[in-house]
């Protein structure tokens, strides 16, 4: 099944202009099976989650983009935001008691080199990027990032491949035009959060790029 895992809406998301019922409709017009909405540092409540689903007769998922000193942090599994998670450390110590589960949201921010004068200095900051000590906790990267650029995306590609970590895609959308770019294929069905952290653990999916209809280069 086709699901996005990174969206934001408004008000939860203070810099998207999406309302949850516009982005539900434009997901499912796009050939979805699931969006993960994953506000930034802030958790849906599972009430409303609840009444999105029934409303539209489409799941709809909880996550949350956390902001660290090491970078964002896609969350799935946990319910609430609490002070503190902006260290990566604490951050994986409550993911890991909840039973959740981190990916490191679009990898090339601050990391990709933007005018690389040489092979080596490309992997120079590959090699960098590699040590970020947010990476020991999570089960994947974002390997494909709908706002993301084809030369951006490559940079999170070759991370992903260098550190042989699963690759996940998401659309990041903040607007109506950014639904429905790329999605995570999963090919065991997901009803609710706590199997989407399972497969998520498990590595049974991949990108995605749906403008193209393919999937990203496997490893």
């Amino acid at each position: 099944m086709l699901i996005d895992l990174h969206s934001h809406t408004w008000p939860r998301s203070h810099d998207s202009v999406l309302n949850p019922d516009d982005l539900i409709v434009r997901a499912k017009t796009a050939g979805l099976d699931a969006i993960v909405f994953t506000e930034h540092d802030t958790v849906w409540d599972y009430k409303s989650i609840e009444e999105l689903r029934a409303k539209h007769n489409f799941l709809v998922l909880a996550g949350v983009e956390i902001s660290t000193d090491d970078g964002h942090m896609l969350v799935f599994g946990i319910d609430k935001y609490v002070f503190g998670m902006h260290r990566v450390r604490e951050l994986a110590s409550y993911v890991e008691k909840a039973e959740g589960t981190m990916v490191a949201a679009h990898p090339y921010r601050r990391q990709m080199p933007w005018f690389s004068r040489s092979d080596e200095e490309y992997q120079a900051a590959l090699d960098k990027a590699s040590r970020n000590p947010a990476y020991q906790y999570v089960a994947a990267l974002e390997e494909l990032n709908g706002r993301g650029s084809d030369k951006e995306n490559e940079f999170s590609r070759r991370l992903c491949e260098m550190m042989k970590l699963g690759g996940t895609a998401g659309t990041d959308s903040h607007a109506i035009s950014d639904v429905g770019k790329c999605a995570t294929y999963f090919e065991k069905d997901i009803h609710d959060e706590k199997e989407l952290v399972a497969e998520l653990k498990a590595g049974r999916y991949h990108a995605v790029d749906l403008r193209s209809g393919t999937p990203v280069a496997s490893r």
